[in-house]
């Protein structure tokens, strides 16, 4: 169970992504009723002292990197691409991967694991800004630009700036269960969780529109997904033709309305195989599939796994419950 996380910091580090582990894991919610434990949050440095961020600012570090030794998750943090990384480092990277701990980088945090070897052979993201680079300078390493973070193993690597808590939500997910990645998130005023495939349990951003009346028809279409909405219908919603009704959702979404529709519903399904003890076939029918089959196949279409899979491997504990 994840119990302790322990944050490397190096010369020239982002003070955001930083922010963004800490606003996760470093904040004691224990006492709030909401089933959130207290994690042990270090925070190190090869040189225990002052280290200097990006943004000219610096911070004081008391803890060397002894503090990773016996930590659940070691998280890496962004830093200059160029920097160099003391061997330490990845010598502290490779342990804890060697010894079963969850190893995470946040944005360009990835060079350092890259570097350390974690990533060979392996699917990885970052910044999109850095992604060609990552992957020309280490052409043994899959480098996947167009994700908000990938699990491989126990390695997880996320893109830049608020990718980072979607990243550091999907752990907790894994590790602790849908409601203790919800009370988080809702602390927090971020989604709990954003849509999309996961082969590589990999989330990718939610569409959304420039137009309010769109982003109002789409709410109606999450609220009724249990019902089938033809392309006439809802272009007489929005008192459009069918012909400028299905263009206009294709310019502002990037997909058609039944390849949306079919995104929701897995995302309802996922929802519901995380948070309830529904079985598929009743899963299958509140998230708008109506049968079972059809559940499966987009389960496995999008995101590359069955129902009872991800149900395991998201529940955390309470998969082992049911």
């Amino acid at each position: 169970m994840l119990k302790s996380v322990a944050v490397i910091v190096v010369p020239n580090f982002s003070i955001f992504e930083f922010g963004t582990a800490f606003e996760v894991f470093g904040i004691d919610r224990s006492e709030r009723g909401s089933s959130v434990p207290a994690f042990d949050f270090r925070v190190c440095t090869p040189e225990p002292g002052d280290v200097r961020m990006k943004s000219g600012l610096s911070m004081h570090v008391s803890l060397g990197l002894e503090a990773t030794v016996d930590a659940d998750l070691v998280i890496m943090t962004p830093f200059g691409r160029d920097e160099v990384v003391p061997e330490a480092v990845l010598e502290a990277l490779r342990a804890a991967h060697e010894r079963g701990a969850w190893v995470m980088s946040i944005c360009s945090g990835a060079y350092a694991l890259a570097r350390a070897g974690l990533l060979n052979g392996r699917r990885c993201t970052t910044h999109w800004h850095y992604s060609q680079d990552l992957a020309s300078r280490y052409p043994d390493i899959i480098v996947d630009e167009n994700v908000l973070y990938v699990q491989d193993g126990t390695i997880i690597t996320s893109a830049g700036t608020a990718a980072g808590i979607d990243a550091c939500l999907h752990l907790v997910r894994v590790e602790l269960g849908a409601n203790v990645a919800a009370a988080i998130a809702r602390d927090m005023v971020v989604p709990p969780h954003r849509d999309g495939g996961q082969a590589q349990f990999i989330d990718r951003p939610m569409p959304r529109c420039g137009s309010a009346p769109m982003e109002e028809l789409l709410r109606w279409m999450v609220e009724h997904l249990d019902e089938e909405h033809s392309v006439n219908e809802l272009a007489a919603r929005l008192h459009m033709s069918p012909r400028t009704f299905a263009r206009r959702f294709r310019a502002e979404t990037g997909t058609t309305p039944a390849a949306w529709l079919n995104s929701q519903r897995v995302l309802r399904a996922q929802e519901l195989l995380e948070s309830t003890e529904l079985n598929i076939d009743e899963i299958a029918r509140e998230a708008g599939f109506g049968h079972s089959v059809l559940l499966r196949h987009h389960f496995a279409k999008v995101l590359d796994t069955s129902p009872q899979s991800y149900r395991r491997a998201f529940r955390g504990q309470l998969a082992e419950a049911i």
